[in-house]
């Protein structure tokens, strides 16, 4: 039986300890948001979850590995899916299919946990992620923007998407910023 934290929940897995933690997520946890690219030991990063707050790829980590640790994926970020790199992707236009999102999300979190100003370099290496949509520039200028949100410099509020009024977009995705509320931000 693996014991870990998964989005701050107890959780035990009756599985292989040499199962991919990534298998345990998306089949026995249901937590299917962390994406599986179906070549394991891959470099596209699609399965990138927090282990004890390092952004590491699910697909290379047993559930004996990950015993007794804290994981956090893209389910768990946020609740309100409000995480400013999450913001900041909608905002910049950086999402185009979606697949390799939130494994991005997940690095850049990371990445902007120990540093809110990281340089374009800082970037590329920490969020090696692959992405086939090509949307490389809008990525970098998005972990850029969420950066500052972090530091409290910036403001974000995406545009609603046609056909949802400016008012239920900013209900679903609240404003972060100076003015947000105390609730709207990651824990």
């Amino acid at each position: 039986m693996s014991r870990m934290t998964i989005n701050d929940r107890p959780v035990e897995f009756n599985l292989d300890p040499r199962t991919p933690l990534l298998f345990a997520l998306r089949e026995a946890a249901n937590l299917t948001g962390t994406k599986s690219c179906g070549a394991i030991n891959c470099n596209a990063g699609a399965c990138m979850v927090l282990v004890d707050g390092v952004a590491l790829k699910s697909c290379r980590i047993t559930l004996a590995e990950a015993e007794g640790r804290f994981v956090t994926t893209i389910e768990g970020l946020n609740k309100y899916r409000s995480h400013p790199v999450q913001q900041a992707m909608v905002a910049e236009q950086a999402i185009q299919c979606g697949f390799c999102t939130p494994g991005i999300v997940i690095a850049a979190a990371a990445l902007l946990d120990r540093n809110t100003a990281p340089t374009r370099a800082q970037i590329e290496e920490a969020v090696p992620n692959l992405c086939r949509c090509g949307v490389y520039p809008r990525l970098v200028r998005a972990i850029e923007r969420a950066g500052r949100v972090a530091q409290r410099r910036e403001s974000i509020s995406a545009a609603p998407a046609p056909g949802i009024s400016a008012a239920d977009a900013a209900e679903a995705v609240p404003a972060l910023g100076p003015a947000a509320k105390a609730g709207d931000e990651t824990p």
